[in-house]
């Protein structure tokens, strides 16, 4: 089908800049609480990615019924008093107890987002709609793929998540991630085989993005891995114990803050 959908005419593709990208990566290694460095790394080598990945979205009719409804999640996610009703084991229970668990919340994406959006100009577009929408679904994909939030979950959700919308920013990130914790893992630790295992994971399993959120937060949390075709991270569970019998359980690190930069 012809996609329908409008893109502001001022808006421009955005442009691949590996030297600006190793730049802002020099300032996140010599200060790994500049979280900010990580938006501008994967929005310097994503390059038109992001756009490509709303066009493949737009020409598909769950994307065209989206685009046509755009349903804003912040509120609604963040509103748990109609999710706690849900029956046990459902998505929708199973986001609620981690978001409570992390202390996070849905506007918390958005009010980091914006503070690297302010900084860049925005168009009130079907895209920007699109890159909201990607944003506000990163703690829904904590769930559903069974990565948790340490510096090796993150880098392998950050691996499923290429394979769901690829951009080289985000694997980028997500690979050097994962190099970072082999320096300091026991020997024996497949870290990097987590990398690859969240990459096939996200390639395999259906795309969330083009799911109807509140739908899917009703259903079955097992039932809904299985329909999307999202399989256990088994080797990262396996690595991430193996980490804690050696006292390495690896911290939340910068590259967690990549969630909030995946539409950039």
């Amino acid at each position: 089908m012809t996609p329908q959908a409008f893109v502001h005419p001022d808006r421009r593709p955005a442009a691949f800049r590996p030297l600006k990208a190793w730049s802002h990566m020099q300032k996140l290694i010599a200060d790994k609480e500049d979280t900010e460095q990580v938006f501008h790394i994967i929005e310097a080598l994503n390059g038109n990615s992001f756009e490509k990945n709303f066009w493949a979205f737009a020409a598909k009719p769950a994307g065209q019924n989206l685009l046509k409804e755009k349903p804003y999640l912040p509120p609604i996610l963040d509103d748990h008093s109609w999710i706690r009703d849900l029956p046990d084991g459902t998505v929708g229970r199973a986001y609620v107890e981690f978001m409570e668990r992390e202390g996070l919340s849905a506007q918390g994406l958005v009010d980091e987002s914006e503070k690297f959006r302010s900084k860049a100009r925005e168009y009130e577009d079907d895209m920007m709609w699109y890159g909201n929408r990607l944003r506000d679904t990163h703690d829904l994909f904590h769930v559903l793929s069974g990565y948790n939030r340490d510096a090796l979950g993150e880098a392998s959700l950050l691996a499923f998540t290429y394979s769901q919308q690829p951009g080289l920013g985000v694997i980028f990130i997500a690979y050097v991630g994962c190099r970072t914790i082999v320096k300091h893992a026991p020997k024996g630790a497949r870290i990097m085989d987590c990398f690859w295992e969240g990459k096939r994971n996200g390639a395999a399993a259906r795309k969330i993005i083009e799911q109807d959120i509140i739908a899917l937060m009703h259903e079955p949390l097992d039932a809904a891995r299985a329909r999307l075709g999202i399989a256990k991270p088994v080797i990262y569970r396996e690595t991430l114990k193996l980490l804690g019998q050696h006292g390495h359980t690896p911290a939340l690190q910068p590259q967690a803050m990549a969630g909030e930069a995946v539409a950039a």
